[in-house]
């Protein structure tokens, strides 16, 4: 991996792990690939990182459902879940294919670049 490759895994790594919508599985994943980036164990954290993210990035229509879902209702509150299904909504009418929360956001970054990674 090249080091401008690596700095820009790093960013979308670091914004993966800030998220609130990130969760504990792909936190971990992602803060051992920080600690063996640039080591003899970054290939081995790349793939950890890479499958775990197409794990957990999830589709546009699984967000989508999941806020119209009484899930999201007890989770956030009936109003904010349809907030939250309407900006889904239109992020899909939009041409978006991902969940727009900040952790799928840069997931996704990361792995539209996997064949550089692996």
């Amino acid at each position: 991996m090249t080091q401008e490759t690596r700095n820009f895994v790093t960013e979308k790594v670091n914004a993966v792990i800030a998220a609130p919508s990130c969760c504990s599985e792909l936190k971990e994943v992602a803060m051992e690939w920080l600690q063996a980036a640039g080591s003899d164990h970054e290939e081995a954290a790349t793939r950890a990182l890479v499958h775990e993210l197409e794990e957990d990035v999830n589709t546009i229509d699984d967000t989508l459902a999941f806020f119209e879902s009484p899930a999201a209702a007890a989770a956030f509150g009936a109003e904010t879940a349809k907030g939250m299904a309407a900006q889904a909504r239109e992020h899909k009418a939009g041409g978006g294919k991902y969940c727009f929360c900040a952790a799928c956001a840069n997931g996704v970054a990361i792995l539209d670049i996997k064949d550089r990674l692996l």
